[in-house]
């Protein structure tokens, strides 16, 4: 599929907006860090096919020494902000040995007011798209349209009240008091935000060892990497998660030298508890993302009451 740097595409249910730098969904706005965007580009380019992580480390990280696990960070961070799961994908697809490929729809998106024609020419060759309608088939077509959306409108609905349910049986209850959740760390190194990858593995390993201590309560990393990029109150994700301790921090990166700051804030009022920061030569980042997991869970277990 031939694409511009500004070609605006749909993929799936979202719409990749690659000027703007981020993706858009039911009113939903995500910025892309510019590296995750052209990852998201170059598997979209070819949707359909196994793009092998050469390809992948030559188009994303051009002129840049990386190592092929930096392309599984890349791609568990660019999942995680689609909201797809990698057991049962429906965005992204590994393929064992051989590379990704993208499984969803993917089409140029239109701009309001244009016509057929353009519609029709600019939609790419490796695209899923809504086929012509010729005029026998009309009718049924139209009528399926209206059984759809009427089960859409009927969707809806049980959404709304299964939500009000929710939001009524949750009145007058208090989170557990052990409970805390990890929110995404921050990547502090440059505009280019080249350490996010490592921020995004650093937040999952602490959850992991979080959880692993039967004493609390900690929610899924699908559930905190819905506040990444977002400006949300304490107490709002607080009430929203079902916590009464929120977990957050930053990577900063001077030479060959890393330093993780993490901080405890209590979700009712905002008000830091505990805070630290740990030094660590970059070497191997996993050893460096486990160890520094295991000081922060140490320090949070005798903080939080």
């Amino acid at each position: 599929m031939e694409r511009t740097s500004t070609t605006r595409l749909q993929v799936g249910e979202w719409l990749v907006d690659p000027a703007l730098g981020e993706i858009r969904r039911n009113g939903e706005a995500l910025r892309l860090e510019s590296r995750t965007m052209r990852l998201l580009l170059c598997l979209a380019e070819k949707a359909g096919e196994v793009v092998s992580q050469d390809r992948l480390l030559a188009e994303v990280w051009p002129g840049v020494v990386v190592t092929p696990d930096s392309v599984y960070q890349a791609i568990t961070s660019l999942r995680r902000t689609l909201g797809d799961d990698p057991r049962n994908p429906g965005y992204i697809a590994t393929v064992p040995r051989l590379g990704y490929r993208l499984i969803a729809p993917v089409r140029v998106a239109m701009e309001e007011g244009a016509g057929p024609a353009a519609q029709e020419s600019a939609l790419p060759k490796t695209s899923i798209a809504t086929p012509v309608v010729t005029a026998p088939a009309a009718g049924r077509w139209v009528e399926r349209r209206r059984l759809a959306a009427g089960l859409a409108g009927i969707a809806a609905i049980a959404v709304i009240g299964a939500m009000e349910f929710r939001r009524g049986a949750n009145v007058g209850r208090t989170a557990p008091p052990r409970s805390v959740a990890v929110l995404p760390f921050l990547d502090l190194t440059t505009q280019e935000m080249t350490e996010e990858y490592f921020a995004d593995g650093m937040t999952e390993e602490l959850i992991n060892r979080l959880a692993s201590n039967p004493a609390l309560r900690v929610p899924s990393p699908t559930a905190s990497f819905y506040y990444k990029g977002k400006q949300v109150p304490p107490a709002r994700i607080g009430e929203a998660l079902g916590v009464q301790y929120l977990v957050d921090g930053s990577v900063r990166k001077s030479g060959s030298m890393l330093r993780i700051s993490a901080r405890l804030v209590r979700a009712g009022d905002g008000y830091v508890l505990w805070s630290d920061s740990f030094s660590r030569s970059e070497g191997d980042r996993l050893k460096v993302q486990e160890e520094i997991a295991s000081s922060v869970s140490a320090a949070l277990d005798a903080s939080i009451r």
